[in-house]
């Protein structure tokens, strides 16, 4: 292994978390599941720093890297929904979002041009407040009960970073590809 490898070798080590961590919150082991979550989180942050500090970039860790962050969100929160931890409708929202932005992105590159994806801080929010709601669903399973307003903000936060991220990536994009299509 060499060192510039780290980054790619923590991301594949987050895709075989994602199992561990479904399958501890399926059978009500909160605890582990919470470690493990927050550890496949600090890999998440780790492997970025590497990259973006020591130049360790790759085009395969740039597709895996968001690849792994995404199957570890959906799978934590199909699970925390089907376990009635959280509404269902907010999993249908968190996917549905997804879903719109990696539909028009592939759209938009097989029929405008190549694009490098980059985050909007809009996005950075809502996946900050995602990570947040699972951890602090999991810690009031696992360790103690938080407030119910505290998971009632976090859900909101969800759900208003969603929207607005969602329609800033159909606006942005789509009058980019307006243009690009007038010329």
């Amino acid at each position: 292994m060499k060192l510039h490898q780290l980054p790619n070798i923590l991301t594949a080590f987050r895709f075989l978390l994602v199992p561990p961590v479904v399958m501890l919150m399926l059978k009500d082991e909160f605890m582990p599941a919470l470690v493990l979550f927050a550890v496949a989180g600090f890999s998440d942050a780790l492997d970025g720093f590497l990259a973006r500090r020591y130049h360790w970039t790759s085009r395969i860790g740039g597709l895996m890297d968001p690849l792994a962050d995404k199957l570890l969100m959906v799978s934590s929160y199909l699970t925390l929904g089907w376990l009635g931890l959280i509404p269902l409708w907010l999993v249908g929202l968190v996917i549905l979002r997804d879903l719109v932005i990696v539909t028009g992105a592939v759209i938009y590159n097989a029929r405008i041009e190549h694009i490098e994806a980059t985050p909007s801080i809009v996005s950075k929010l809502n996946t900050l407040a995602q990570i947040l709601l699972v951890l602090s669903v999991l810690f009031n399973q696992a360790v103690m009960e938080l407030p119910a307003w505290w998971t009632d903000l976090l859900v909101y936060s969800v759900l208003v970073t969603i929207v607005w991220s969602g329609v800033g990536y159909v606006w942005t994009w789509g009058r980019r590809a307006w243009k690009r299509s007038e010329h």
